[in-house]
């Protein structure tokens, strides 16, 4: 019986699908990212690996190697003999990711987007409204942090998305000191509101501009808060 060899073209195919395809680390990673951006995982906090691999069905390996990619990033920190934690971040941090937050929020924004996306931008305000009119805090920056994801997914890019997933899990590190004031995420909600405004009203630029201001308000705060 004959074996017929793959050639070189579909070698190459495959070769680009196992590349393309998320480890399951990867996987575990892009969870805990979004816990940490939804809050749920804050500054500190101790990760254990049986608890997480029971609780994603995986292996504690596959947990560990989650671990590596996120201390890559700088969300988690491992201390010998104690374990791995959620990073706390400092004053210098701040302007880095400021600066990245410019360049894709600001970008995304000049870009426009389609009505659907526009619409998941508006769905992120009014995510929001119904936090503050509810009174719920922790669902209002849970609805903030919805709000700039969407902003990133203006551009259709799966690697802006990826990127921004990572500076949202960081922002929300820093804003987690910040909220020791109960009515923190409350200040970014007409900030939020005019953006959306004049993106629906087919005014880039214009909410381009409204965001630059937006985020040096934001830089100044968090500046001020954590010592900068």
């Amino acid at each position: 019986m004959t074996t017929t060899q793959p050639g070189p073209a579909a070698s190459a195919a495959a070769a680009r699908l196992r590349i393309a395809v998320p480890s399951v680390a990867d996987r575990v990673a892009a969870e805990l990212r979004l816990q940490l951006a939804d809050g749920e995982l804050l500054p500190g906090t101790r990760l254990t690996e049986s608890t997480i691999a029971e609780d994603l069905g995986v292996s504690r390996n596959t947990v560990r190697e989650a671990f590596a990619e996120l201390a890559a990033e700088r969300l988690v920190v491992r201390h010998p003999n104690r374990g791995v934690f959620v990073a706390s971040l400092g004053p210098g941090d701040i302007h880095d990711v400021y600066t990245v937050r410019r360049a894709i929020e600001v970008a995304a924004l000049r870009g426009g987007g389609s009505p659907e996306r526009v619409a998941a931008v508006r769905a992120a305000v009014e995510e929001g409204k119904a936090a503050a009119a509810a009174d719920d805090e922790e669902a209002l920056g849970t609805a903030n942090q919805h709000f700039h994801r969407a902003i990133v997914a203006l551009a259709g890019s799966p690697r802006l998305d990826t990127i921004m997933s990572q500076v949202l899990a960081e922002m929300r590190l820093f804003f987690h000191r910040a909220t020791v004031d109960a009515h923190f995420y409350r200040s970014y909600l007409a900030g939020n509101e005019h953006i959306c405004t004049a993106l629906e009203a087919g005014e880039p630029d214009r909410a381009a501009e409204l965001m630059l201001a937006y985020l040096d308000r934001s830089e100044q705060k968090q500046s001020a808060i954590h010592g900068g």
